[in-house]
This record gives C-alpha cells, sequence and structure tokens, in this order.
C-alpha cells in the first residue's frame, strides 16, 4: 500500500512557510509541517501569523502545487495554559486547511492537564483542526497509556488525537502491544526517524541526551536500532508519515533540498520495500 509522506518541520528547517510547500512538491512529499509557534521562548521557528503577505504567498505555493498543510506546531500546555493565546494559530490553520496541531504536555498534574488539554479541544473545533498529544519521557506524557488516561480523562473530544513518534516511542516504556491498543479514531498521523538504543549504548539516555537528539541529530531510518518496521506495521497501515528527521551538521553538509530528498527516499524504502529495486538504492545512505 502507497503511504501519505509529509515533510515535518525539522526535516526543513531552513524553509519558510512557501519554500516548505515548493521543496515538498519537488520532491514527491504530499505535505508539510509548519512550526509557526516556537517550542520554548525565542526558539526557531517559522515566521507567518501576523504577517499576511507570507499567509498569501504560502497558500499560493498550495495551489499550485497541490502540496498542503498536514500539522502545524506547537502548543506546550504547563500548569497556567491560557489556550486563547494560541487563536492566531489556529486562525492560519483554518486558512491553510490544516489538518493536527501537534500538543505537547508539560504538566505534571495529569488532572490539570486534562482540563487544559479538554478546554484547548473545545476552543479548536471550529476551525477543524486535530489536537494531537504527544507523548513524550521528560514530558507530563512520558508514554502511551499516560497519553490515553489524559485523553479520557478530559472526555475524549472528538477532535483528540495521540502523536507517536518513533524516538519516543523507544525512549519511553511504551511497548508495541501498547501502541496496538490506540483506538483508530485517535491516530491521524505518525513521525518516522532513527536513534541508537540503549542497547546500542548500553545505558539510558540522560534528559539532556533525549532532547538534543529529538531536536538536533535523528538517523535516518536503518541507521539506528529502532524497530522502525515493528512500529509503523503495529500502526494502522494507511496512516499518514510525517518524515522528522533532523541532523544539523549533516543537513549543512548537505544542503537542505538533498536531505530531505534522502530522508524521503529512505523513509520509503523502510516502509514499502520493493524487490526489484537496487539494494544501494534502498539502503541509507553512508556518511
Amino acid at each position: 500500500m502507497s503511504r501519505i509522506y509529509s515533510l515535518a518541520y525539522l526535516t526543513s528547517n531552513t524553509c519558510t512557510p512557501p519554500q516548505s510547500i515548493r521543496l515538498a512538491a519537488q520532491l514527491g512529499y504530499t505535505s508539510v509541517g509548519l512550526r509557526l509557534m516556537p517550542n520554548v521562548a525565542g526558539a526557531p521557528h517559522q515566521f507567518l501569523i501576523n504577517k499576511p503577505e507570507v499567509l498569501r504567498e504560502t497558500v499560493t505555493a498550495q495551489r499550485e502545487t497541490g502540496v498542503g498543510v498536514f500539522d502545524l506546531e506547537i502548543i506546550r500546555i504547563g500548569a497556567h495554559f491560557a489556550e486563547r493565546a494560541y487563536l492566531p494559530l489556529f486562525e492560519a490553520g483554518a486558512a491553510l486547511q490544516a489538518k493536527a496541531v501537534l500538543v505537547a504536555g508539560d504538566d505534571t498534574d495529569e488532572v490539570r492537564l486534562a482540563d487544559g488539554y479538554a478546554r484547548l479541544c473545545e476552543l479548536m473545533q471550529p476551525y477543524g483542526l486535530t489536537a494531537d498529544l504527544e507523548f513524550m519521557p521528560w514530558t507530563g506524557v512520558p508514554d502511551v497509556k499516560a497519553a490515553l488516561r489524559i485523553i479520557k480523562a478530559a472526555g475524549r473530544p472528538a477532535n483528540a488525537g495521540l502523536l507517536v513518534d518513533a524516538l519516543h516511542f523507544d525512549r519511553s516504556s511504551t511497548t508495541l502491544d501498547d501502541i496496538r491498543t490506540i483506538p483508530r479514531e485517535l491516530l491521524h498521523y505518525a513521525q518516522i526517524c532513527d536513534a541508537p538504543t540503549r542497547a546500542q549504548t548500553g545505558r539510558a539516555f540522560t534528559v539532556e541526551e533525549m532532547i538534543h537528539a529529538a531536536r538536533c541529530e535523528r538517523l535516518l531510518p536503518g541507521e539506528g536500532g529502532i524497530d522502525v518496521g515493528g512500529l509503523f506495521d503495529a500502526l494502522p497501515h494507511d496512516l499518514p508519515v510525517s518524515v522528522e528527521v533532523v541532523h544539523l551538521e549533516r543537513m549543512a553538509q548537505l544542503g537542505q533540498a538533498e536531505w530531505a530528498r534522502q530522508c524521503l527516499v529512505v523513509s520509503r524504502s523502510c516502509l514499502e520495500p520493493q524487490p526489484e529495486l537496487d539494494a544501494g538504492v534502498r539502503r541509507a545512505p553512508s556518511f
């Protein structure tokens, strides 16, 4: 079965929103992910909110290429979460016809986190966006079980979602059996990458190491030790795949377009192996 691939923000983080869309079209991605709000104050992101000229250029790129905007980043739910602060993000999402927003749960009080998530879902619903809660082992949502508890406690909103990232799957306590328990209606997309594993390094990763790998140094599928094939076999085979393979050093060496191209080629060969192709094309490139 042919899958749908989206060019994630981290894989194209040197691009403006319209550049990202045109690059995706050039390389064969169906859609893109955009980070229109920073993951922490002052961090890099793509400038579009409150910039009508960039929005117009982005919509024009969508119309001319047929490439859509799949997901937007990022909402973080902390102890003092104010969901209305994200209204400009939702308005941009509606204008771009985006489908999902990535949500991180930073609040370690699950009751309060679930309340914030419920309020967020309610506010987002008129904009046609799903709120995809991503589990990350250093946050208040460390694994699949925690994400499911929070979504249930929030009243299972109609636009609730649960985002699976291959990196966080491996570095959390989540198992393939846990992945198989996720209700299909909560799954809207999943993120693919690879990385060294605890079995390979012989020790657990520190929080700092996990964050660094997530934001700066992911590997192409097949280069690390994550059971990427097993993970995506456990997920629905028609689930859109966000190709999120950031490696800042390699991106600088190869250039944005070549790196994004290799990420798609290797991700596709990992999930859709074709024996008739030359093995050298299907393997992850050596660097």
